[in-house]
């Protein structure tokens, strides 16, 4: 059976995870694993350590609640559960490797200003070849909002726009196209800016022809804006159910890569950011 896996920590954020997980396995007739993870901590200090039984009854207690949660709200969903002694970035990627998709938490950040992702989702979301679904504590799973996708039409990938379709499709829902432009980009070229936009905009119905065609059935709209690509994705996804962002595979990077705009969209953008890998 096709698989969602998410990340549980008890936290506001993965609880939220759970519920979009949970809504999206009974939309794609897939099944539910939910995983936690801890590695020892080695540097507390002996005394004030927690036992490994104690983590391994508190990680069950979490996955517990969480698998409860998720049949209550779909019982046809099948929801397994798995807990290990593990660093858990280590297993989210692993887990993620063979599943459709991986759902992880975040909450609010302290000043107001954004959302905060932590360093393990930081860590997965760069390393992990299939797509990872950010949800904001707070976040519902159900809704009629629009999604949103922000498209290069420079490198459109079939990643990206397979997703994106096949979303809005499932969940009936109307599919935003984004491309965007600055002057400084396109310094090198002749023309207006209106000339620019609507070159874009020729190459933007060019790249989603096929997948229009494919998924007839879903409402599109496809829009040119000339600002920075981070700006014109958060003024999109303001009324959004879901933003759909890239992450180029740079195999050759040594480290961690996820890229300006994606990470814009991570920090200030208040829906699900479902953040697609594609060469």
């Amino acid at each position: 059976m096709k698989q969602i896996a998410v990340g549980v920590n008890g936290s506001g954020g993965s609880l939220a995870a759970v519920d979009w997980a949970a809504e999206e396995a009974a939309s794609r007739g897939a099944g539910l694993q939910l995983v936690n993870a801890s590695l020892w901590p080695e540097h507390e200090v002996a005394a004030v350590r927690e036992s490994r039984d104690d983590r391994t009854e508190r990680a069950k207690g979490l996955l517990t609640e969480a698998s409860e949660r998720a049949r209550t709200r779909h019982p046809d969903v099948v929801t397994e559960t798995e807990e290990t002694e593990d660093a858990p970035s280590r297993l989210l990627l692993a887990r993620a490797a063979r599943a459709e998709l991986l759902v992880l938490g975040s909450h609010p950040a302290g000043n107001g200003s954004g959302y905060v992702s932590g360093p393990v989702a930081q860590e997965v979301l760069a390393a992990a070849e299939r797509p990872v679904v950010l949800v904001r504590e707070g976040n519902s799973p159900a809704g009629d909002q629009r999604v949103v996708l922000g498209l290069d039409v420079q490198h459109p990938a079939d990643e990206l726009l397979d997703f994106a379709f096949d979303f809005a499709a499932r969940r009936e829902l109307p599919l935003h196209i984004v491309t965007s432009w600055h002057s400084s980009l396109l310094h090198h070229r002749n023309g207006t800016d209106g000339e620019a936009t609507e070159r874009l905009r020729t190459a933007l119905s060019a790249a989603t022809e096929r997948h229009r065609k494919q998924f007839a059935q879903v409402e599109v709209t496809e829009e040119v804006v000339h600002d920075r690509p981070g700006n014109s994705l958060l003024e999109a996804a303001s009324d959004a159910g879901l933003l759909v962002v890239g992450r180029r595979m740079r195999r050759a990077v040594v480290g961690t890569h996820i890229g300006a705009v994606t990470q814009a969209a991570l920090h200030h953008v208040a829906c699900p950011v479902a953040v697609v890998s594609h060469a």
